[in-house]
């Protein structure tokens, strides 16, 4: 699998994208918020967010893209005939990381990209495939050994969502896709880390 699936209005994606090399992402708490910054500027007005996570050398996300209406009034036009979603879509994401990437390397007395090329995102067909996906990217840092307790690392949507300080998250919506907050939580601790691209539905 390629994981260069088009984006579509009104369709579910799990985004993904590393750092070039051995380099990283993110190397103090200030350039894990600068990101989220730059995030709600550029992509929460396209994106409606249902989690992520951002480690040290890659980042995950879980989005819902916005309808044809919302996209057509951002692009400025009034006409969808010929209107490319997926291109908009795409330059939105490109302004995204180069905003972060230039101020990253600013600050770290950087040059190059930062970013691997392509970024990465899969077409979520499916509830199973969906909920496994949420799992996947919150128990990330698990997986990859930075901590024991998904509570304990600070830079996923995880402790947003039980704090009730989603910010960029579709809080409500995600908890509602749970059946409430105490089932969202339960899940999270009787879940071992699932690859979601075991759980696809066509």
């Amino acid at each position: 699998m390629k994981y260069l699936d088009k984006f579509h209005p009104n369709c579910f994606y799990h985004i993904f994208n590393h750092a070039v090399g051995s380099d990283n992402l993110f190397k103090s708490p200030g350039n894990f918020s600068f990101f989220l910054s730059r995030y709600e500027k550029y992509l929460s007005p396209v994106f409606k967010t249902y989690c992520y996570c951002l480690m040290p050398n890659h980042f995950h996300l879980l989005v819902r893209i916005r309808n044809e209406q919302t996209i057509m009034k951002l692009a400025k036009i009034e006409e969808d005939d010929d209107f490319d979603y997926h291109k908009f879509i795409m330059q939105q994401l490109s302004n995204c990381l180069n905003s972060y990437a230039k101020a990253f390397n600013k600050q770290h007395s950087r040059r190059g990209a930062l970013f691997l090329d392509y970024t990465k995102r899969t077409h979520i067909k499916g509830d199973f495939y969906l909920t496994n996906t949420i799992n996947y990217i919150h128990t990330n840092p698990i997986h990859h050994g930075f901590c024991k307790q998904l509570e304990d690392w600070p830079y996923s949507s995880y402790n947003a969502i039980i704090d009730n300080k989603a910010g960029i998250v579709e809080r409500k919506l995600l908890i509602d896709w749970f059946g409430g907050l105490e089932n969202f939580i339960s899940f999270h601790q009787t879940q071992i880390h699932i690859d979601p691209e075991n759980s696809i539905e066509n």
